[in-house]
């Protein structure tokens, strides 16, 4: 596989060889991905704990009686308008 990095990149992938701390370039290029997953999978795992935060309030809301009776597509729709703001 060929990729074209910039000189800056090329740069900060050579002083991280040259640290010591890996032997060549791909080794650089698999922790760095490696990284990226870790915080695609926390970033996830993040934005589900807000979502259920967020559901559990709703949830508390609905069973406390403070719901909205929605009776039609245009109740909704002027909802969603409200939402949008």
């Amino acid at each position: 596989m060929h990729i074209s990095l910039t000189t800056e990149l090329e740069a900060r992938i050579k002083a991280k060889v040259e640290s010591g701390l890996y032997n060549n370039a791909s080794e650089v290029i698999r922790e760095a991905l490696r990284f990226m997953d870790t915080h695609e999978d926390w970033v996830h795992q993040v934005k589900l704990a807000l979502l259920r935060d967020q559901l559990k309030i709703g949830t508390d809301q609905l069973d406390n009686g403070e719901g909205i009776a929605i009776g039609s597509k245009a109740m909704l729709d002027s909802l969603f308008d409200d939402i949008k703001g």
